[in-house]
């Protein structure tokens, strides 16, 4: 596994800060050190519109922006999310920050690592402005790991904010815009029964994904669960429903194997558009190979019993799929009810590193086209009045990282954004398999001096579509958040965040104001005009 460390390895930070004003004109800019004290700014105008609610935006990780973005024209104001940042001894940040959630009434509310140790605290901040509206202290504890796993918060969308605590329990505020909203908790196999062996089920039960909230108020999460517990627990998938009510199934029952042990870290559960099915991956214990493989499952989203199933196979060398617990790849329900995630080749760098989008029907009983690139990654979708020249009939496209990773991952360096068409092919130039067809590609801006000819990777794992603008704002290592226009296939706008660094990707997400956020360095950064 330890390829993964080494794709960011010709990443060096003090390389990256050497962006050129030939590559793109910048439009406007800010500085890159971290302050928790917003930046001077005019009165902001409240706002009112659709939430940003969980990583990807909603339960079907479209990630589609809510209204028009904002004009990249400064940073407004930008706040730690990593009090204290390790660093790996090449200088490499390996940890998967959680994504913002933002309200309909412009609350943003980020986790934040408190510590050295993992420990983590939420905070609302005024979206306009950045000010403190309240916070709290979790006791949340992290499950055994290699790069951090992500602590990430949700909310619904009657507004509650959810967020995970030790043991297997949850923190709840009924008003995420709220400052005196009472911070509540509620456990999913009983209130009592955690009580009563609260310091060992602190220790023996960890939620480890992201939280999914449905549009009644029900919750969904991945937990690992050691041997022994004293709640009876086997790592799995809990549901909490927005009555306080719980329950939950196995990772081994739900696929029928008793290979898997859990649900994906970091892997968010997707929900049908429907809200009947709940989608979520599940894998097996890293074991000698250190490529544990796993399914996607179909399960009814009230009782949790199964209703399909697939294991996850490498298109090219037709083996299980390496479904790492170092990725943040997550399904993606497009509006059609196709489900797509990304995983990893079965053999080391046969396909550069890259993974691929595997994509099924909604049943997950037929296996349609994937796409060359799924690498902790999840497909954001892109509806096809963004992208003019598309002339196909497919009714939505989807827009993906499509890094070509060097030296470790063997490709070129030749790192790319896509749009593509998941229902039309064409044959991929690094196995010679059908996969989606490229519709827009973009290279990344930015030379590697490391890798001659190559350019710094794309730092995403979740984009923001903006269908109002027709454009599509991603992050990269070089320290810039990009504009990219989907009608005329260029990086139009940019706005410089640090000086960049090789790190774990990250989140993308707007506001209800058209603010757009991302973060970079262990900072997160509220964009504007």
């Amino acid at each position: 596994m330890e390829y993964f460390r080494t794709l960011r390895n010709h990443l060096a930070p003090a390389i990256l800060a050497a962006v050129t004003a030939a590559t793109l004109a910048a439009c406007g800019g800010g500085g890159g050190s971290a302050s928790v004290s917003p930046m001077p700014a005019p009165t902001p105008t409240p706002a009112s519109g659709l939430a940003w609610l969980g990583f990807g935006g909603d339960a079907q990780h479209a990630a589609q922006a809510p209204v028009a973005t904002q004009t990249l024209g400064r940073i407004v104001w930008q706040t730690p999310v990593d009090m204290a940042p390790q660093y790996s001894t090449r200088g490499y940040l390996l940890v998967h920050y959680g994504s913002p959630v933002i309200t309909a009434s412009n609350t943003v509310v980020l986790p934040v690592k408190r510590e050295v140790k993992e420990v983590y605290r939420l905070e609302a901040r005024v979206g306009g402005s950045g000010t403190l509206l309240w916070s709290f202290d979790s006791d949340y504890a992290m499950p055994t790991h290699r790069w951090t796993p992500s602590y990430n918060v949700t909310l619904t969308a009657g507004n509650r904010v959810y967020a995970p605590g030790a043991g297997g329990k949850v923190y709840y505020r009924d008003n995420a815009d709220a400052s005196a909203s009472t911070t509540q908790t509620a456990v999913f196999y009983g209130d009592n029964t955690y009580t009563a062996s609260k310091a060992t089920l602190d220790a023996s039960v960890f939620i480890n994904t992201p939280i999914t909230a449905d549009l009644q108020g029900n919750i969904y999460f991945g937990f690992i669960a050691l041997a022994g517990n004293t709640a009876g627990l086997s790592s799995g998938v809990a549901r909490l429903g927005a009555d306080g009510k719980g329950t939950w199934v196995s990772a081994s029952a739900s696929a029928g194997d008793a290979g898997m042990s859990k649900v994906a870290m970091n892997s968010a559960p997707a929900l049908s558009v429907d809200q009947r099915t709940l989608y979520i991956v599940v894998n097996g214990d890293t074991g000698s190979s250190g490529r544990p493989r796993g399914y996607l499952l179909a399960l009814d989203s009230i009782t949790l019993a199964s209703k399909g199933k697939v294991s996850l196979v490498d298109p090219n060398e037709n083996a299980p799929a390496h479904i790492s617990d170092d990725s943040t790849a997550s399904p993606t329900v497009g509006p059609d009810g196709d489900v797509y995630i990304g995983v990893l080749e079965a053999t080391g760098v046969s396909h550069n590193a890259r993974g691929w989008l595997l994509h099924f029907d909604a049943a997950l009983a037929k296996a349609k086209t994937p796409g060359s690139f799924g690498w902790d990654n999840t497909a954001s979708v892109v509806p096809t009045s963004m992208v003019p020249s598309y002339n196909g009939s497919s009714t939505y496209l989807i827009t993906t990282k499509y890094n070509n990773y060097g030296r470790a991952g063997s490709g070129d360096a030749m790192n790319r954004l896509a749009v593509l068409d998941p229902n039309a092919s064409q044959t991929d130039s690094i196995s010679g398999i059908p996969v989606m067809k490229e519709i827009l590609t973009v290279l990344g801006p930015t030379p590697d001096p490391s890798f001659p000819g190559g350019f710094v990777e794309w730092c995403i794992n979740t984009a923001a579509v903006d269908p109002y603008t027709r454009s599509i704002l991603v992050n990269s290592e070089d320290g810039y958040l990009y504009r990219w226009s989907t009608v005329t296939n260029t990086l139009t706008e940019r706005i410089r965040l640090t000086s960049g660094l090789g790190e774990s990707y990250t989140p993308t997400a707007v506001g209800p104001d058209g603010q757009v956020y991302a973060i970079n360095n262990g900072v997160l950064f509220a964009l504007g005009k």
